[in-house]
């Protein structure tokens, strides 16, 4: 158990190396093992977790370059636990999903590189590691892109990767800048995050700090206005690299403002706050508008991915144990529904070749089992109560209400909003006259298809109606965070927010809504 960690993040790297002499046709079962490998291991390390020990577990610490504070070093909480069992999830159902005939074996490579990288961001405790993790993601998905996409893909793909990695050098400038801080300060070099917590700034050098950080994470999130990469790598990638793209890879910054902005810069957080939700809030009402108008149906779930991250952003900067909680869970909870979400489209199309919401009507009675599967993910997004999406951001919002009322109240048109959107697809695809005569002849749901689907309706539902296993670490890990946030700050209200917070419970909440959903 001691390596587990390290084997999680380095064994499916290693496993993909073996691909690329591999038939064609016998990479995807490779795939599927190796992936299932990877979510048994991710389970023993959940299984094995310590639910009452706030701290970091697993940790593995290696010197790299010592004399500038260089290290490998990993760990894993209540915050990041999850995150690594969900890109274990998506990845071993999008290795079972492959239906590409043409090089099949490099998309697997693609999609065990990606996972092991997005592993190594999820729990890399070094700012130097974490950094090199956060940049080599790129490699992985702008292949998949330019390989496999559709449309424009060239142009998506390279769009992407210059937003992303011109963002992230600015975060790259922001890291040395501090490591340097921490240098003139302690008389040593160190990149290590728990060292950095021990040192506490000027409130004008966390602001700039903490910009260099947003700027980067707001990118990848993506945060208005800095979302037009968005359409473009949604719409032209292939459907897997959507999925993992909308899963997990988004998770990544809104991951960095957990781990590293909030707790790094605690008075510049706060005194940031309502800007920073203005933003969210135009996120979520400018995204279930823009998801609304569009004509192709994978372009109004990419759009609903920017609405339902916009409320993650307002639970985070809520900055207590109900908002980070909420905005962590539904971290989990929008990369299960959206991945769900972007594989049916993604069905569809492969049968079709359009993904024009005008060339369907009339599904649900030619692809019934299809029609039921996409209505669970549809109610989810939307998020009904019993299902992942309402646990997620109904904390979230719960927690900023505390903070802001007005702008939880704006923030909470998001659940209309996202009805109206969803609803409008659903009714277009599914009911009506079918226009089109070969969608008469459209297959249901294929073995391949029902196990794939299975699995995430079964998370969708048992997470909407239990989700205390997942609710109850995270709180613990988010009441220490929270303590560090206190502790490093330097202005009075700041202190006096943090102080009020600390001393909230959150498990009578958690309790009391695990109860009523199971009378439910």
């Amino acid at each position: 158990m001691e390596y587990l960690l390290t084997i999680i993040i380095f064994f499916p790297a290693l496993a993909s190396v073996f691909v690329f002499i591999m038939d064609n046709n016998v990479a995807k079962p490779y795939g599927i093992t190796i992936g299932l490998i990877e979510l048994i291991l991710t389970i023993g390390l959940w299984m094995g977790f310590d639910y009452t020990n706030p701290n970091m577990q697993f940790e593995n610490i290696f010197a790299l370059i010592p004399q500038y504070g260089i290290n490998y070093h990993v760990g894993v909480d209540g915050i990041s636990l999850f995150l690594l069992v969900l890109n274990s999830f998506i990845m071993f159902l999008a290795t079972i999903y492959v239906n590409q005939k043409k090089d099949k074996n490099h998309l697997v490579v693609c999609l065990l590189l990606l996972e092991s990288i997005l592993m190594g961001v999820f729990s890399s405790l070094n700012m130097i590691l974490f950094y090199i993790f956060w940049e080599i993601s790129l490699i992985p998905i702008l292949y998949m892109i330019g390989a496999w996409g559709t449309g424009q893909k060239i142009y998506a793909a390279l769009k992407f990767f210059l937003y992303t990695f011109a963002a992230s050098l600015i975060m790259f400038v922001g890291i040395l800048f501090f490591g340097y801080l921490y240098f003139i300060s302690m008389g040593k070099w160190s990149f290590d995050v728990m060292d950095w917590y021990a040192l506490a700034l000027p409130f004008d050098i966390q602001v700039w700090l903490f910009l260099a950080f947003f700027i980067s994470v707001a990118v990848k999130i993506p945060i208005f206005p800095f979302h037009t990469w968005l359409p473009h790598a949604y719409g032209d990638a292939p459907t897997l690299g959507s999925v993992a793209l909308a899963a997990v890879l988004l998770k990544m910054g809104t991951y960095a403002l957990v781990r590293f902005s909030l707790p790094l810069f605690p008075d510049a957080s706060f005194a940031l706050m309502v800007p920073v939700a203005i933003l969210a809030l135009f996120m979520i009402i400018y995204g279930g508008m823009l998801a609304f108008a569009q004509t192709d149906m994978k372009q109004v779930i990419a759009y609903s991915s920017i609405s339902h991250m916009g409320v993650t952003v307002i639970g985070i900067f809520a900055m207590n144990l109900e908002g980070l909680g909420g905005a962590i869970f539904g971290m989990v909870g929008h990369g299960i529904v959206i991945g769900a979400l972007f594989m049916l489209i993604g069905m569809l199309y492969w049968r079709t070749q359009t993904r024009k919401i005008s060339d369907f009507g009339g599904l649900a009675s030619v692809m019934p089992n299809y029609s039921i599967v996409f209505g669970i993910a549809m109610m989810a997004s939307v998020g009904l109560p019993l299902t992942v999406g309402f646990v997620g951001e109904f904390f979230s919002l719960l927690g900023f209400f505390k903070t802001h009322p007005i702008i939880t109240l704006f923030a909470g048109t998001s659940i209309i909003i996202s009805a109206i959107y969803m609803l409008n697809l659903y009714r277009k695809i599914f009911f009506g006259n079918n226009i089109n005569p070969s969608n008469k002849n459209l297959k249901d749901l294929y073995p391949r298809e029902i196990v794939v689907m299975v699995c995430f309706v079964v998370a969708i539902i048992f997470l909407g109606i239990y989700p205390k296993p997942l609710l109850i670490p995270i709180q613990n890990s988010t009441e220490q965070l929270l303590q560090i946030m206190n502790d490093r700050s330097i202005k009075n209200d700041t202190k006096q927010h943090f102080q009020k917070v600390i001393n909230m419970d959150l498990k009578h909440i958690l309790t009391k809504y695990s109860s009523k959903t199971k009378e439910a």
